[in-house]
């Protein structure tokens, strides 16, 4: 074969290849377009079908009052604090609908003006069909006061409906009352105490009875405006009376002090031991006999894993019985004292929980019969018991039950100083949360706090005295302890009442002169005065 063939041969072999190689390419090409074009549209499917199912399970937070009210919720229900709501909120925001998830100050904000709204509610006109229905003549009033750090003192009312055991088999919860007014001051006595009483009384009417601890300073208010004309019966709590027969029946035991100091010498031998687990629980040391069952409980428990009889050297019994020092010794002391207790206990359950009526108080004999007739427990229990039956049939409640316990102001005061006040337990910033934390809450309260101004809000709180603010003005800067001195001079401490414009308590709030004729409250010399009492504390 020539030269010539051989290259024409070649020729039409490489013009097939790169014709076959052409076409496998523009083929390719094709292919390509095609499926970069379907994949483009699978992903823009993809993306509209997640956009659209994120929208689908969004809830619908685009309003500002959602917002707030799904903010306060988190404060009032699931107690977090204000940093931990912002964040929570942030970590929601996308599923939320949220633009921007607010700072801890503005929760902090929406609380105090949530404060502020449930106060103004109360400013209602004496006799009011509302004012009537939730304050006055139906609703129990529970008084009580607080110490926190600094000079200052809490004094609170909340305001429990008179038949609440019609609407609830339980005992009165946090959200089943009503905050009417808060106040601080560097003491409380029933003087001051009755003149912010008065004051109350003229805006929402005369409550249907009080239910206070068995503090003199209380019972002096009370009496004091009875001999005004303001007279309505009072209940003594249950548990703060259990606690004191406990306390005359004990306090003078020879065992007792014995029992104490043998409990504190017990939790320190074994705190740092294998019976760590064993100690004994923390018990206040000012309302000691309110829960002093549970330090006698635990004694009584920790002697039952120390039986008598002869044990090894090397037992864990004998090593444990070493540490125990003067326990043992308490054992009738304790055994005498668990017999009362465990009774007490028991009636105040049952009270507590459907009200004190001839029914219940039926129900709580054949627990009294196990104590001795001569004990001082069981008279006391009986006394207390025919006194606030005589209230009961007083108010027409024998059928319902009386509302006997104010657990649920003490409840408000503890979860007041826990929650949202920061390190410093300061009693104007304590105060000032009480409201809020007492009451239901409904996307209606969060409409009311948009409608409160930062204007209204800073002529309340602006001025409140400060522990925080003292100590970053003063502990930092050596030479202004005197600066100290000048604030006590002139303190202003919070003030929350209905109807009232006193903002800031800085001077003593006046007595009633003259006595009141009527149960609904002291009367109202003039319009003018009346609409000045009836105006909002925060301005409106």
């Amino acid at each position: 074969m020539s030269r010539a063939t051989k290259l024409r041969m070649s020729r039409a072999n490489w013009k097939q290849k790169a014709v076959d190689r052409g076409n496998t390419i523009r083929y390719q090409r094709k292919e390509l377009r095609r499926l970069k074009r379907e994949r483009d549209q699978y992903k823009r499917e993809v993306r509209q079908a997640r956009a659209s199912d994120r929208s689908q399970r969004a809830v619908p937070m685009a309003s500002k009052v959602n917002v707030v009210w799904f903010s306060l919720q988190l404060f009032l229900v699931v107690h977090l604090s204000f940093r931990a709501i912002s964040r929570v909120l942030a970590l929601l925001a996308e599923p939320l609908g949220l633009g921007k998830a607010p700072c801890p100050q503005t929760v902090s904000n929406w609380v105090t003006r949530l404060s502020l709204v449930r106060i103004r509610v109360c400013a209602a006109p004496p006799g009011s069909r509302a004012v009537g229905q939730r304050y006055g003549a139906g609703s129990i009033w529970l008084l009580d006061t607080s110490i926190a750090l600094g000079d200052g003192k809490i004094l609170a009312v909340l305001a429990v409906n008179l038949h609440h055991y019609l609407i609830s088999r339980r005992a009165p919860t946090l959200a089943q009352v009503s905050c009417l007014a808060v106040c601080v001051a560097p003491s409380w006595t029933g003087d001051r105490i009755a003149d912010v009483l008065a004051n109350l009384i003229a805006v929402t009417g005369s409550p249907a009875a009080y239910l206070k601890d068995g503090g003199s300073d209380l019972s002096r208010a009370v009496r004091l405006l009875g001999e005004h004309g303001i007279d309505s019966p009072c209940i003594r709590d249950i548990s703060h009376m259990s606690a004191n027969l406990l306390k005359h029946a004990y306090h003078q035991h020879p065992l007792f002090s014995t029992f104490v100091s043998a409990c504190g010498a017990v939790s320190s031998a074994l705190k740092h031991t294998i019976f760590a687990c064993l100690i004994p629980p923390k018990v206040s040391f000012k309302a000691r006999f309110m829960n002093l069952h549970r330090l006698v409980t635990w004694g009584h428990r920790l002697l039952q894993h120390t039986p008598s009889g002869r044990a090894s050297q090397d037992a864990v019994v004998r090593q444990l019985w070493a540490k125990l020092g003067e326990l043992p010794a308490c054992q009738p002391f304790m055994a005498q004292f668990l017999r009362d207790a465990q009774v007490l206990l028991a009636c105040q359950k049952l009270m507590k929980t459907t009200g004190l009526s001839p029914a219940s108080y039926h129900a709580c004999q054949p627990l009294l019969e196990t104590l001795p007739d001569a004990s001082s427990v069981r008279q006391g229990f009986q006394a207390w018991a025919d006194q606030q039956l005589s209230v009961c049939r007083t108010l027409g409640l024998e059928q319902v039950g009386l509302p006997v316990t104010s657990d649920t102001i003490e409840s408000l005061f503890g979860i007041a100083k826990q929650h949202g006040v920061g390190t410093i337990k300061d009693a104007n910033r304590i105060a000032l949360r009480l409201p809020a934390l007492a009451g239901g809450l409904t996307p209606e309260d969060a409409r009311q706090v948009l409608q409160i101004r930062v204007k209204d809000q800073q002529e309340i709180v602006g001025k409140l005295s400060s522990l925080v603010r003292q100590r970053q003005d003063i502990l930092p800067h050596p030479g202004r302890l005197e600066d100290l001195s000048s604030q006590q001079n002139t303190p202003a401490n919070l003030v929350l009442l209905p109807g009232s414009k006193n903002r800031i308590n800085t001077e003593v709030i006046p007595y009633i002169s003259a006595p009141c004729s009527q149960s609904t409250g002291p009367p109202i010399r003039s319009t003018d005065a009346y609409n000045e009492r009836l105006e909002w504390v925060g301005g409106s």
